[in-house]
C-alpha cells in the first residue's frame, strides 16, 4: 500500500514536516517494499489553496493514506473527497512514523485539525510584519 508522509527533506530519515499545504516534500512510500518516491511540495509556496493542491498531487501519486502533523478543512476535505484517509498528530522521523503507521500506532483523523492558513507564518514570511 502507498502512503504519503509529509517531510522536511527528501529522505526516509528526515524529521516529518507537522503542515500539510506547505511542507517541503510529500514522500510517497510503499509501506511493504520502503520504496519511496520524495516529490517537491510545489504549492508550498502557493498564496492559497496549498492543501488542496497537494491534495490533488498525493492523489495523483495513488496515495490511499496520508500522514502528517496537521490538516486544515480545505485540504481535509479534498483528501476525503479522493477517498485518502487522513492520519494526524505524526512526529518523529519519516522512518519511525511509518513504523508507527505499521505497527497501528496512529489513528485516522475524522475532522481538520487546525484552521485554514495554518502554517503560512513560519518560513514565508506570513507573519504580522514587526
Amino acid at each position: 500500500m502507498k502512503i504519503c508522509i509529509t517531510s522536511t527533506s527528501n529522505n526516509l530519515d528526515a524529521p516529518l514536516d507537522p503542515r500539510f499545504g506547505r511542507c517541503a516534500y510529500l514522500l510517497i512510500v510503499d509501506v511493504e517494499t520502503m520504496r519511496f518516491e520524495a516529490v517537491p511540495n510545489l504549492a508550498s509556496g502557493a498564496t492559497g489553496g496549498a492543501g488542496i493542491q497537494a491534495a490533488q498531487t498525493i492523489a495523483d501519486k495513488g496515495a490511499k493514506v496520508l500522514v502528517t502533523g496537521n490538516v486544515g478543512p480545505n485540504a481535509f476535505q479534498a483528501l476525503s473527497a479522493a477517498g485518502i484517509e487522513i492520519v494526524t498528530g505524526a512526529s518523529g522521523s519519516v522512518r519511525e512514523t511509518i513504523e508507527k503507521f505499521k505497527m497501528g500506532e496512529l489513528r485516522k483523523t475524522s475532522a481538520p485539525t487546525v484552521g485554514g492558513h495554518f502554517g503560512m507564518g513560519r518560513r514565508r514570511g506570513g507573519g504580522r510584519g514587526y
